[in-house]
């Protein structure tokens, strides 16, 4: 990383040399005060990660804008791109040509880099940006200039200020002038790590990849819980676990999956526990052993994919019993969505369909055919009292299995 914030003359001069590269707008970071730095920082040091494969590239901030420079021409810059889609921190993103500070050399910038857009569509405008207020046009003056020849250059254009299918996007910034095209959408969000770490309770249903993906996306690093239940559940169950977690990666970054022995805490609560708080109970192992593996880790918070309502066991009486075994804070980024809205996602992010493919999860074993639907603390504490809570814990997290993705 090239000074992070701060470029020399000559580095620049390099930059309008080139063919192109990528410019990505930052969202809510700008908003930041003092402490603005660490999370540009964060930021660029995710975006060295996603690229690390695709070639070497020299990432910087300047004005509210990460620009990203192929250092070679074996520089993939459409693995590039897409990799950057997916950016937590960025809200949009342009492939850009970055030219002299010049009105010519932005006019042939334009008319090079963009002519087969400008070629198909009917209707274009100009829009400049002029960051760099010594420039001697101001930005609607070099607006007119450039959209009049460009007028000129594509006879069958029309000017459509209001609604056109074409914006030519020129901005004059400190050492360059860069034109592309519209900008496309980016992740949105805060880096991921900025606002810590925190483990997600990974079922291998549609909520939990979701609500993962969604704390991910207020910048928190994850660790994933699995509950395995083998027999009861099949290696193809927590294989099909394992892909929804590298489904997650191109978001997250590389997670590691805590993969829970839970067969005998599943059969002991049913030997042992009234049938109707099986699944509270259950959940409640659950949250005892995901904050062992978060103090393990340093984790700050836990995360579950509840969506109030939508099963027995997420009524608000059921999530104050099971969340009150645990000192962490719980994080339930769904909980007040319908089911339409957790598969929009679900499908955005590509974890629809390997979500439902059928297979059984822990949580699906052993369900009562009536289960209490208003607990209270007290009913759950009694029905516990016969267990052996700390070597039960301590002996499912003594058998987890750690696999990256």
């Amino acid at each position: 990383m090239e000074g992070g914030h701060r470029l020399s003359l000559q580095t620049f001069n390099r930059v309008i040399e080139m063919n192109e590269m990528i410019l990505l707008k930052l969202g809510e970071m700008v908003l930041k005060g003092l402490n603005r730095r660490s999370f540009e920082d964060k930021l660029q040091a995710n975006i060295y990660r996603r690229l690390n494969n695709l070639g070497q590239f020299r990432v910087y901030t300047r004005q509210s804008t990460t620009y990203v420079e192929p250092m070679t021409d074996e520089c993939d810059m459409d693995g590039a791109w897409e990799a950057l889609t997916k950016v937590f921190g960025v809200v949009g993103l342009s492939r850009a040509r970055a030219c002299a500070k010049d009105k010519n050399a932005i006019l042939s910038a334009a008319r090079e880099y963009l002519d087969d857009k400008l070629s198909t569509a009917r209707t274009f405008k100009v829009e400049t940006k002029r960051a760099d207020k010594s420039f001697p046009m101001t930005s609607i003056q070099l607006s007119q200039y450039v959209g009049g020849e460009l007028d000129e250059l594509y006879p069958h254009l029309t000017v459509d200020v209001h609604h056109p299918e074409l914006t030519v996007h020129v901005e004059v910034r400190d050492y360059a002038a860069f034109v592309h095209a519209d900008p496309e959408p980016g992740a949105g969000g805060l880096p991921v790590g900025i606002n810590g770490r925190a483990v997600s309770l990974l079922s291998g249903g549609i909520d939990s990849p979701v609500s993962s993906w969604m704390i991910a996306k207020r910048g928190v690093a994850l660790e994933m819980v699995h509950f395995f239940s083998y027999p009861y559940t099949s290696n193809e169950a927590k294989e099909k676990v394992l892909e929804l977690a590298r489904l997650l990666t191109p978001w997250c970054g590389r997670l590691t999956v805590h993969v829970v022995p839970f067969t005998a805490i599943q059969e002991e609560l049913r030997s042992s526990c009234p049938q109707e708080l099986f699944t509270l109970v259950m959940r409640r192992f659950m949250m005892r052993i995901s904050e062992r593996v978060a103090r393990r880790c340093g984790a700050k918070a836990l995360v579950t994919g509840e969506c109030l309502g939508q099963v027995a066991s997420q009524t608000m009486e059921a999530m104050a019993v099971t969340g009150a075994v645990v000192e962490l804070p719980v994080l339930r980024p769904v909980v007040g969505m319908d089911k339409e809205e957790i598969v929009k996602i679900s499908r955005k992010i590509g974890a629809y369909n390997t979500s439902i493919l059928p297979y059984e999860d822990c949580c699906t074993v052993f369900t009562p055919r009536h289960p209490r639907l208003r607990p209270t603390r007290e009913e759950l504490e009694t029905a516990e009292q016969s267990l052996d809570i700390e070597a039960m814990v301590q002996s499912a997290v003594d058998g987890i299995e750690r696999i990256q993705v």
